[in-house]
């Protein structure tokens, strides 16, 4: 039951932070739900009892991914056009 629980929040929260990331016109605010995706991402590959892959996805696509997008987002503008 616990376990129904657990994963039904993980996915409920995969949910909020991709509208989250789709909503955001400032990047640097949609690079970090992005990054928040990505981890739940990995924790809901860990509970499905695949940590190899749950080991990946955190590393890669919520450490590295979002470290990319950081240090892009600097080099420009932090706001979308048009939302200012």
């Amino acid at each position: 039951m616990i376990e129904l629980v657990v994963h039904f929040l993980v996915l409920a929260g995969l949910v909020v932070s991709a509208v989250l990331t789709f909503h955001f016109r400032d990047l640097l605010a949609a690079a970090l739900a992005s990054g928040l995706f990505s981890f739940l991402i990995s924790l809901e590959f860990y509970l499905l009892q695949a940590p190899d892959v749950a080991i990946s996805q955190a590393g890669i696509g919520a450490g590295l991914t979002t470290a990319i997008f950081i240090i892009a987002i600097r080099g420009t503008r932090r706001f979308e056009e048009g939302s200012e």
